[in-house]
């Protein structure tokens, strides 16, 4: 089962998507970049999801809007990135969650639908050591790595 998402746009580069939030605190501007990071000479883009910050143009990523629709959001946050690397498949997705407790919904979503992450991504999780595994389900990892399927 395929949540619902809401619609967004991106800007001519696909660096940058925009959505609005709309639960019981009302519209929330959310905004999801990717930014090229290399790590020992490895690309990867960085998924940075937060709400804009009007005055400055940045995202703050460390707010918790708590508009009740979580779910939705990161639907929508995936449904990003299958549309991000429609136009970049060899990309390197890296994301992780501002506290401990975001990276464990993160591992709980992942964990409820990977019947539909599987056929497109391989999905590996960052251990505590600082190694990368293949995602197992009730292993608690720091970050998050995806890569297109070919």
């Amino acid at each position: 089962m395929q949540p619902d998402t809401y619609e967004y746009i991106r800007n001519g580069n696909h660096f940058v998507y925009e959505f609005f939030s709309e639960g019981s605190k009302g519209g929330i501007k959310k905004i999801v970049r990717f930014a090229l990071r290399f790590s020992y000479g490895t690309p990867f883009y960085n998924l940075a999801l937060g709400d804009l910050l009007q005055v400055t143009g940045g995202i703050n990523d460390s707010i918790e809007s708590n508009n009740g629709d979580t779910l939705k959001i990161l639907a929508t946050v995936a449904a990003i990135v299958i549309d991000f690397t429609n136009y970049f498949p060899d990309a390197l997705v890296y994301f992780e969650g501002s506290t401990r407790g975001r990276n464990r919904m993160f591992q709980m979503v992942i964990n409820r639908f990977m019947r539909e992450i599987d056929p497109l991504f391989e999905v590996f999780g960052l251990k505590d050591d600082g190694e990368w595994e293949p995602f197992q389900k009730n292993r608690n990892y720091n970050g998050f790595l995806a890569k297109r399927k070919i």
